[in-house]
């Protein structure tokens, strides 16, 4: 088994690349390749992320909102699905709350 078949690729990122009978709609390697990058991408924004929050003063949902928009831009190289993806991956990896991540109970 190759290091490749051992990344776990999670099914929100599948459903970014599979159609409605959930077949891939590109070759595997090109699928992997992608979810890598995503995930880098999230991963690589989330220091960033968390120093404009706490230095400047940033709203959550601003910056989250800011990620997006740079995100789908032409330039950035990622498909609206893939930023999309990307900045929810970013709330996720960060705790903040965003519309594609199921709530948290209150605690009490």
């Amino acid at each position: 088994m190759s290091d490749d078949d051992q990344i776990l690729i999670p099914p929100s990122f599948e459903a970014v690349w599979r159609d409605a009978r959930g077949r891939l709609t590109v070759p595997r390697d090109h699928f992997r390749a992608r979810y890598e990058l995503c995930e880098d991408m999230a991963q690589l924004l989330v220091e960033p992320s968390q120093a404009v929050h706490h230095d400047q003063g940033v709203s959550e949902d601003l910056i989250l909102e800011r990620t997006l928009a740079g995100l789908m831009t032409a330039e950035s190289g990622f498909s609206e699905t893939e930023a999309v993806w990307v900045s929810t991956r970013l709330a996720e990896l960060l705790g903040w709350p965003h519309e594609g991540l199921p709530q948290r109970e209150p605690k009490g």
